[in-house]
């Protein structure tokens, strides 16, 4: 055989070799579906329409907010355990729908471990405790001292599971009883506290501060075991209650079996975007504090705060719904 002949022989094996990895599509090939369990407002919905934009330049595809709430995020979370494992539908998972909801909701439609594939962690924030703003607590422990000598059990709203484990901690805690009221989000928890119908909830940090500094409402305690940098005036919850710790985190997944190079794209992508200094900046203006990590690590944080979090609402007295 001549060594023209050999070339071309070796030109056309190469040919074959890579020929498969040029058909591959490229992926993303068209939007990326963002669903969002809870309304628009609430703290997932407010967090993940400041990451789509960034997301979107950074994976060349548009990144679409699709809000589904209801259910205390069950009925958005579902939707997306069903479809194609493609990795253009993801669904945002929080303390609520990813850990607290496999305790709080009997007969659960979805297993957050089970079916679904991680691509990291997104970011955590604070609750704050708020009060009506005509209410006679002046602090944490003033409202404990109302909730005891009140003739009739104080009331507080919630609009997801993270926030009625939180006020029901609180409760136990302090020794009290409250009676808890259901919205379907938390915008609408917080509504019935600024018009003075309900006594208290906890409310994420960029819904309620707001509303705070219009005199709205009165914020007595923050969730973090340190006073927040962004309202060092509001003492913590464990200031009062020492055994006191909640956190509230978000972080992202996709239908189960998505391939692994699709995995790997999306959270090299959502990393990236979390490290940008200015969205890091943004973000914290707002009580976001982003962190990035490998679908492993966010995976084993949801097995473990599954557990946490169940054993806390069964302290709480909490029952399944």
């Amino acid at each position: 055989m001549t060594s023209l002949n050999r070339r071309a022989l070796i030109g056309a094996g190469a040919a074959l070799v890579t020929a498969p990895a040029i058909a591959q599509p490229r992926w993303p090939d068209r939007p990326i579906r963002l669903v969002v369990a809870f309304p628009a407002g609430s703290v997932t919905d407010t967090l993940m329409r400041h990451l789509a934009e960034p997301l979107t330049r950074e994976l060349g595809q548009p990144v679409v907010v699709d809000n589904r709430p209801g259910g205390s995020g069950v009925v958005g979370t579902e939707s997306v355990a069903r479809p194609a494992p493609d990795g253009h539908t993801w669904c945002v998972l929080s303390v609520t729908n990813g850990a607290l909801n496999t305790y709080t909701v009997r007969r659960l439609s979805y297993d957050p471990v089970k079916d679904f594939a991680p691509i990291g962690f997104v970011a955590e924030t604070a609750y704050i405790l708020v009060v009506p703003a005509s209410s006679p607590a002046r602090d944490l422990q003033g409202f404990i001292d109302h909730a005891k000598a009140s003739r009739t059990p104080l009331t507080f709203s919630h609009g997801n599971s993270s926030s009625l484990i939180a006020s029901a901690t609180l409760a136990r805690m302090a020794g009290v009883e409250m009676t808890a009221v259901p919205y379907r989000g938390g915008p609408e928890a917080l509504t019935d506290v600024i018009a003075g119908r309900i006594d208290s909830t906890f409310t994420d940090f960029a819904a309620g501060m707001p509303q705070v500094r219009e005199g709205k409402v009165r914020a007595i305690a923050v969730t973090l075991p340190q006073r927040f940098s962004l309202a060092p005036d509001i003492p913590t919850v464990a200031s009062v209650l020492p055994e006191f710790t909640f956190d509230v985190w978000f972080g992202m997944g996709v239908p189960a079996a998505t391939p692994a190079p699709v995995i790997a794209r999306a959270n090299a992508a959502m990393n990236k975007v979390l490290g940008d200094a200015e969205l890091k900046e943004r973000l914290a203006r707002l009580g976001y504090t982003p962190r990035g990590s490998t679908p492993q690590e966010f995976q084993d944080f949801l097995r473990n705060q599954i557990t946490v979090l169940s054993s806390r609402a069964r302290e709480a007295g909490l029952e399944q719904q």
